[in-house]
């Protein structure tokens, strides 16, 4: 009978760095989720799988997300919210750029790419267009600062994510987004199997609210 080969020290060491790393994405999508609760029962969230981020293995092989992240639906849209952790390390943002301890990582773009997936598998599922807005949301101790916002993508601190999502007003309402959230929790949505749903999907045009109101009803 073989016996089964013993981790080095390096290796052991390794392994619970990466399994430390996991446990600390998690706790920072934990708290960018706590803010939610502020939101009330008008909004809700889902996990849904991001197959198309980044393949980031470990030690041993195995895939891992070095970003957490979820589906906040509510009066105001849909949004992608993408969340890192930084840590005590300082951030700095110029427009697309961001830089942590001398790296650039691409967040911005795979927010933006992460929102686009999202709006692609939830519009098939609907049948009719369902927009998706980018979000990232910086979760650590350390010192942001900013010399220009992105294009096409919120960026917020977990401190400021409830406010920053409920800034724009009410695009939908509170019976459409909380079907909106029943689709993205069907697991088909993600499979390309459409989710098909005789609910009717209420939409307010480009630049009105809910609370304008129109001279005359259809």
């Amino acid at each position: 009978m073989l016996e089964a080969v013993r981790p080095t020290a390096l290796e052991w060491a390794r392994r619970r760095r990466a399994e430390r790393d996991a446990r600390r994405v998690e706790a920072a999508g934990a708290r960018a989720l706590t803010r939610l609760d502020h939101l009330g029962p008008a909004w809700h969230v889902a996990d849904w799988p991001r197959n198309d981020a980044p393949v980031v293995l470990d030690v041993e092989g195995r895939a891992r997300d070095e970003r957490a992240g979820f589906l906040a639906i509510g009066p105001s849209g849909i949004f992608a919210v993408t969340v890192a952790d930084h840590g005590r390390a300082r951030v700095m943002i110029a427009g697309d750029v961001v830089q942590i301890n001398g790296k650039r990582p691409a967040y911005f773009a795979e927010a933006r790419r992460d929102a686009k997936r999202a709006s692609k598998a939830l519009t098939a599922a609907v049948g009719m267009t369902v927009p998706v807005t980018p979000v990232l949301t910086f979760v650590g101790s350390g010192q942001i600062s900013v010399y220009g916002l992105p294009k096409d993508c919120l960026v917020a601190t977990h401190r400021e994510l409830d406010r920053l999502l409920v800034a724009g007003g009410q695009k939908i309402t509170p019976a459409t987004a909380e079907k909106l959230s029943r689709v993205a929790r069907h697991p088909s949505t993600w499979l390309n199997a459409p989710y098909r749903s005789a609910a009717n999907y209420r939409w307010y045009e480009e630049g009105r609210t809910a609370a304008d109101k129109k001279g005359s009803r259809r």
